[in-house]
């Protein structure tokens, strides 16, 4: 049993900077070096280096990367565990309690409201993020008046008329297009 009380001072430690992290991932990097490296020990800063270093080459957040390749650097497979656990577990409580809440108020008047505004402003987001991904691949060119590449314009029509209209999964559609790109450029 005494591999119970490290396992529980990382979810302890985790938990900690996930309940008091704004900002996404990257502002949780001081509080992890400082819980982990000045607070615990359990690091050194150039291993703590390396850790961040990994964590930003891949998939995921970076919070929830560097916390399992900390717990597993410190206890290995389940300190990964238990660390990952710690850092996303504030958030998931969050999320529970706000779909609780929303869930329970939904009829009234000021959420409808709210909630209308918040689904317009993702909308927003997706097309501003998608304009801007337009322009940056060559699909429309602004300078200089609107100039359209009508080909990927084509290409990027029939890729959403097969999302909408068929049942294909997207990744084999990107392949698809994947091959059709090389074949026509």
């Amino acid at each position: 049993m005494s591999f119970i009380a490290p396992l529980l001072q990382l979810f302890v430690s985790f938990f900690k900077i996930g309940i008091i992290s704004f900002g996404g991932g990257y502002a949780m990097i001081p509080l992890i070096e400082r819980e982990i490296i000045e607070g615990r020990g359990w690091l050194t800063e150039a291993q703590f280096l390396d850790i961040i270093a990994v964590a930003e080459m891949t998939p995921g957040p970076i919070a929830v990367n560097s916390a399992t390749y900390i717990g597993y650097q410190t206890e290995g497979i389940l300190g990964a565990i238990t660390a990952t656990l710690g850092v996303v577990t504030p958030s998931f409580i969050a999320m529970v309690i706000l779909a609780y809440v929303i869930c329970k108020t939904q009829h009234l008047l000021v959420v409808k409201g709210a909630l209308k505004a918040i689904v317009s402003g993702v909308v927003a987001l997706i097309g501003f993020a998608t304009i801007k991904i337009a322009i940056s691949t060559g699909l429309f060119e602004v300078r200089g008046g609107l100039n359209i590449d009508y080909v990927t314009v084509t290409i990027a029509l029939a890729a959403f008329a097969l999302l909408r209209y068929t049942k294909l999964h997207p990744v084999l559609i990107l392949i698809g297009f994947g091959f059709l790109g090389i074949i026509i450029y």
